[in-house]
């Protein structure tokens, strides 16, 4: 029994084939569609389209012929079309949870607050005009070569960079684009949207939105595909001026080498590997619910988990009786019903990849508290929450990306351990410090190579500058930064 599926209606559905957008136009893909499946229950949600390499230029093409009317727009402009987006996507909340639900296995309070309503507010967060040019101070020149002594004005004015490829991931088929596409299109750019093949459906009813709310024509195109080429094409095309990707490191430093050699502008946000430092002094209740996070937000797929816990000695038997007991209080199974706290993975390959790297912590010598397995569930493609304890930091699960729903804890004995173990690592996304002494874990955030740190909380503020140090990234957006990461800097100078 198919989910998600429907008669011919908006956002360039007939049946259950799901056409591209490209240049302002619903279009039947040339290759064919792909099933989307949900997995929970392991049916099929709906059928995706697979573009071809030709329509993934004229996505570009569309993309490059709109660009300069839309950047001439009056920002106001720009971001009306934007507010009215957001509106639109909260008018359709409903209808858009139950299909991000049923895309990416996300508890349905997660895909409507997390998934859905962040969208919208970052829609809404965009269509607020904030200014594109700064004064520079005068500068006095003295007589010279380049002319006679006078002062100088200048000002920064922040450009659009032209056409953006946006290529998204699968954890978040709502937050995530539209934390690329929002600031994009209110910078004045155009975009190409490259959805993750797992669960792309939700960025083409963000594509319905943004035509709804009268975005003009080959400003927003979307195009899928299972296969390589479609996201290669998207990167490579010679119209496109700037690359924007979430994904795996391995992907990002594929599509770095392509940007490079056409000196494309990027922004990267790639893997992490969280620290999470958890002192003597912690409040051991806090920091287990900050970590249990893993477990249960998303079923631990997101870049940002505290995934390695790094404890200091005094705490280490605590925080990890405390963690054990937490996974074990999580109801796992079908992510629609209210009271589950842990679905399933996206898809069967990523399951067995999951299990692969607990089986792995099991032959490097550690202990696996709770968890390891899969949950009694007929179908689905679940792990139970797992937590490898008395790991050491060389090991493989506490240094690569496992991207599921576990947890390793590594002991430490001193501040000085503990930092440099946090240090040791090719990832520097989102780190975290657990301690009473407010003032010593400000000292010891500062000295974590991570883009941000979180001080006795997993929380985030939307404003503050988002990227990652190392393999985690390159570049920072969110909130001002953002606006930042989608533009050039142009410096205009005049003579005073």
């Amino acid at each position: 029994m198919s989910r998600g599926s429907g008669p011919t209606a908006g956002g360039g559905r007939a049946g259950d084939g799901q056409r591209l957008f490209v240049g302002g136009a619903w279009v039947e893909p040339d290759g064919g569609h792909y099933t989307v499946t949900d997995p929970a229950t392991e049916e099929r949600v709906g059928w995706a389209p697979e573009a071809s390499r030709e329509q993934v230029l004229a996505a570009c093409a569309a993309a490059r012929e709109a660009f300069g009317p839309w950047s001439r727009t009056a920002p106001e402009e720009r971001a009306a079309v934007l507010a009215r987006a957001a509106d639109f996507i909260r008018g359709h909340l409903v209808p858009y949870t139950e299909l991000a639900r049923a895309e990416t296995g996300a508890t349905t309070g997660t895909a409507r607050a997390m998934q859905v309503g962040v969208g919208a507010a970052r829609f809404r967060r965009y269509a607020r005009v904030e200014p594109a040019e700064w004064a520079i101070p005068p500068q006095i020149n003295e007589a010279g070569p380049m002319g006679k002594a006078g002062v100088t004005g200048a000002l920064a004015v922040r450009q659009p960079v032209g056409v953006v490829t946006c290529v998204t991931s699968y954890n978040n088929p709502w937050a995530n684009p539209a934390g690329k596409v929002a600031p994009a299109l209110a910078m004045g750019n155009t975009v190409v949207v490259k959805p993750a093949p797992q669960d792309p459906l939700s960025v083409y009813r963000m594509a319905e939105a943004l035509e709804a709310a009268g975005v003009p024509r080959g400003v927003v195109n979307v195009v899928s595909g299972r296969a390589v080429e479609v996201g290669e094409t998207a990167v490579s095309s010679p119209d496109v001026d700037m690359v924007s990707f979430t994904g795996s490191t391995a992907v990002g430093q594929r599509i770095a080498e392509e940007c490079g050699r056409s000196m494309k502008r990027q922004l990267m946000e790639l893997g992490g590997k969280g620290a999470a430092l958890v002192l003597d002094d912690a409040d051991v209740r806090s920091a287990v619910a900050g970590i249990g996070t893993t477990f249960s937000f998303y079923s631990g797929q997101i870049c940002t988990a505290p995934t390695r816990v790094l404890a200091q000695r005094g705490v280490y038997d605590r925080l990890v009786e405390g963690l054990a007991a937490y996974a074990g209080r999580l109801k796992v199974g079908d992510p629609s019903e209210p009271d589950t706290v842990v679905g399933p993975l996206i898809s069967a390959a990523h399951r067995d990849r999951v299990e692969s790297y607990v089986e792995l912590g099991r032959k490097e010598g550690a202990v696996v508290v709770t968890g390891g397995e899969r949950p009694p569930l007929e179908r689905g493609f679940y792990v139970a929450p797992t937590l490898l304890a008395d790991c050491t930091n060389d090991m493989r699960v506490a240094r690569e990306e496992i991207f599921g729903p576990v947890v390793v804890v590594i002991p430490f004995d001193d501040e000085e351990e503990g930092v440099a173990l946090a240090n040791d690592s090719d990832y520097g996304l989102i780190d975290y410090v657990w301690s009473a002494d407010v003032a010593k874990a400000f000292r010891v955030a500062r000295r974590l190579r991570a883009g941000g740190v979180g001080v006795n909380t997993v929380a985030r503020n939307m404003e503050a500058p988002f990227g990652g140090f190392k393999k985690s990234g390159v570049g920072r957006d969110v909130g001002s930064y953002a606006l930042h990461a989608y533009s050039e800097l142009q410096a205009i100078v005049w003579p005073g």
